[in-house]
């Protein structure tokens, strides 16, 4: 299990990180408010520059996708893992899926 972050940074890029599992266990132990969403879609897929519609944790039950930013880092989560979705604003990211698995996701609203 992997756990990647994507932030606007000062640039009004989004920047990623890998956060260490034990300390996001630790932080994600209660859900923000808001509706807990689940997207379902086919493996193959590319949803072009945006922003994460809200601050969320997006966990990967199915399928896989890769997440790009505008510097050109990308980062591909498959079953298991986790994306703190956080750049909600600035330039965005692209999602591009991964293999022909159907995508299963579900989003879940970051506290505060």
């Amino acid at each position: 299990m992997q756990v990647i972050r994507i932030y606007t940074g000062d640039d009004a890029q989004t920047h990623v990180e890998e956060l260490d599992v034990d300390a996001f266990a630790a932080i994600a132990t209660h859900p923000g408010e808001g509706p807990i969403g689940c997207n379902t879609g086919p493996g193959e897929f590319f949803q072009d520059w945006h922003n994460a519609p809200r601050r969320q944790y997006v966990m990967v039950l199915a399928g896989g996708m890769e997440i790009e930013t505008g510097h050109g880092e990308k980062r591909v989560l498959q079953v298991g893992d986790v994306l703190v979705a956080e750049d909600v604003t600035g330039k965005g990211h692209l999602t591009r899926g991964i293999g022909t698995a159907q995508r299963v996701t579900v989003s879940v609203p970051m506290p505060g």
